[in-house]
């Protein structure tokens, strides 16, 4: 009897220690993580500065040309839009094949 209760001490002891152990390493994995990350943070706040700064510099050399600045385009898809579709919603209620057969897409103008 004496030896289970003492094997049953010495088995948790082992797993708080295990636990323990594992708790320190997440810290240092999380610290490290932390320190990755703000590093990452910092170098990408240098090289926004930069890029603005040479931005600027640029559209002061262009002004001072007497050039008007090239104005700034956002980033996206870029293009025309194509034409829309338009067809007769009307017969919802007939299945699709039949709707497909009697009805062809008209194109829109998206000017109009």
């Amino acid at each position: 009897m004496a030896t289970r209760a003492s094997e049953a001490r010495a088995t948790e002891a082992k797993n708080r220690a295990e636990a323990s152990f594992k708790k320190e390493e997440r810290a240092k994995e999380g610290a490290k993580a932390m320190m990755e990350y703000q590093a990452n943070s910092r170098v990408v706040r240098e090289q926004m500065a930069r890029l603005r700064a040479l931005r600027l510099a640029k559209e002061a050399a262009a002004e001072t040309a007497g050039a008007a600045p090239a104005p700034v385009r956002k980033a996206g898809r870029g293009g025309p839009k194509p034409p829309r579709l338009e067809t007769d919603t009307s017969m919802v209620h007939m299945g699709l094949a039949a709707f497909e057969a009697c009805c062809e897409p008209r194109v829109r103008d998206p000017d109009g």
